[in-house]
């Protein structure tokens, strides 16, 4: 669910790209590869606008939900999902300063006007095959504002040169395998009296 998610954004923006009259420049890529020292590399992040996974947090807050479900009178047990909140860095690599600038503000406006992306409100490509079993989705984005040393951490990890970019914190992408663990039927009364439990 994460490659998805990503992907879809990357298809939003596309997208909105196209729409404002910007050339389709996003592309899903680690901004690490920029000044690696390898040409082929590179050149894919060359004049684009990246986006990196930054970092996966997990959403300790609903770790503590039920990990079983009653149907049809039986009990169903399996392992909670993963819920997790992703950082996506949004670098603009475009061929000149004032147009990487121009995108990462036409990026901030595209989600001031849309946080909130669903698989009822998203229109995306569903001949991807990494989206056969994507039946539901929700997730929405929060700018995320780090301070000046934590931005020069971030930019010293990915190789030290600073581009004009953005972070977004992406908020519950949930993996659940629906493995169930085992079943059994519902215990609906406890038989026997209190001279069971006295002999």
């Amino acid at each position: 669910m994460i490659y998805e998610t990503l992907q879809i954004l990357k298809e939003q923006l596309e997208k909105y790209f196209t729409e404002i009259g910007l050339e389709k420049i996003i592309a899903l890529d680690n901004i690490a590869l920029w000044g690696s020292g390898d040409n082929n590399d590179e050149k894919k992040v060359e004049g684009k606008v990246v986006l990196s996974l930054l970092k996966i947090e997990e959403e300790t807050t609903l770790k503590n939900t039920p990990h079983f479900e009653v149907k049809d009178n039986k009990t169903a047990y399996k392992n909670q999902p993963v819920n997790l909140n992703l950082y996506l860095l949004i670098s603009a690599n475009c061929d000149t300063y004032d147009k990487s600038l121009r995108s990462i503000s036409k990026i901030i406006e595209y989600f001031q006007g849309k946080k909130v992306f669903t698989s009822t409100n998203t229109v995306y490509n569903r001949n991807n095959v990494a989206f056969e079993e994507l039946n539901y989705f929700r997730f929405n984005l929060e700018l995320f504002s780090p301070s000046f040393e934590e931005q020069n951490h971030i930019w010293g990890t990915l190789g030290g040169r600073q581009l004009p970019s953005v972070i977004y914190k992406i908020q519950l992408v949930q993996i659940d395998k629906d493995k169930k663990l085992a079943s059994s039927e519902v215990i609906t009364h406890i038989g026997g009296n209190l001279n069971d439990l006295q002999q």
